[in-house]
């Protein structure tokens, strides 16, 4: 009778144990990080840069990191290979790299409203040509190394973003302090519109550069050599994984062939092809 007692006690026992372990409360979750990287990694059938090609209509490796904080604030890194300085004789020794460098703050002040603000610095290593050896409507014989401030606003799929160069040689124009450029962009999930077609993202965009000051000794204003707008048409689509497969169309209007023509342009430019001239490009990227 004792022994039937002392077992009854215990399984009694180890039930409240397990009850009151059931109801007792969840352990706190950790809080969630302030602090998120991601990085990214492409390969383009060329890179296109404000409606030029950058390395001649031949393919580009790229991509880069992301830091970002709860707060805000942001930086981050990115790099692609680049052949323009080199085929316009802009350098004579590197000039097939482009180095960016950037950082900033990003606010949501109203429902689907951002506002971002920050500079990016662009960086191409290499040696530039002695301006001696410099021939009228070539693109860089200063160094090309460029910073810009810039401002954007956002309104879901909507963007417009202005960037500013404070410097006195913008990808290698000399005295082109003030220059500007304006983005006006569209990223159109389709599948906010139809759930058939969740994946797929239309992108267009539509710029205007503007480059100020003159060149020394010729008169000739920076705006009239260098100034243009581009466009651009295209569409995306979410692979698993987080791949990214996509295709777009890009051109531009008034570009100046003596400046980013061909040398069988009429005016002759300092290219082996004119790197503003319509062009397709397809592309596969990777987030991570």
């Amino acid at each position: 009778m004792l022994k039937k007692t002392m077992m009854a006690g215990a399984v009694a026992a180890a039930l409240a144990s397990g009850l009151a372990q059931a109801q007792a409360p969840a352990a706190p979750a950790e809080p969630a990080s302030p602090h998120t990287l991601t990085g990214n990694v492409g390969f383009y059938s060329q890179y296109i840069f404000r409606g030029l090609t950058q390395t001649d209509r031949k393919p580009a490796l790229q991509g880069g990191f992301d830091y970002s904080h709860s707060s805000g604030f942001y930086a981050g890194t990115w790099g692609s290979n680049i052949s323009w300085l080199r085929d316009g004789g802009g350098y004579n020794s590197g000039g097939s790299l482009e180095w960016d460098f950037y950082g900033g703050y990003k606010w949501g002040f109203a429902p689907d409203w951002t506002l971002d603000l920050g500079a990016l610095y662009y960086w191409y290593p290499g040696g530039a040509t002695p301006i001696s050896g410099c021939s009228y409507g070539v693109l860089a014989c200063p160094k090309a190394d460029t910073l810009e401030l810039y401002a954007g606003l956002s309104w879901k799929w909507l963007s417009v973003k202005y960037s500013h160069s404070i410097d006195d040689k913008t990808f290698g124009l000399p005295r082109s302090r003030g220059s500007y450029y304006i983005d006006f962009s569209l990223n159109l999930p389709l599948g906010d519109l139809a759930k058939q077609m969740t994946g797929w993202t239309v992108m267009a965009h539509y710029g205007i550069q503007r480059y100020e000051g003159r060149i020394g000794g010729m008169g000739i204003s920076n705006d009239s050599l260098a100034s243009y707008e581009d466009w651009k048409i295209g569409l995306s689509y979410a692979l698993p994984k987080d791949f990214t497969i996509g295709a777009f169309y890009t051109d531009t209007s008034s570009a100046n062939s003596r400046f980013y023509g061909s040398r069988t342009d009429v005016p002759a430019g300092p290219y082996p092809r004119n790197i503003a001239k319509g062009t397709g490009t397809v592309y596969i990227q990777k987030t991570f």
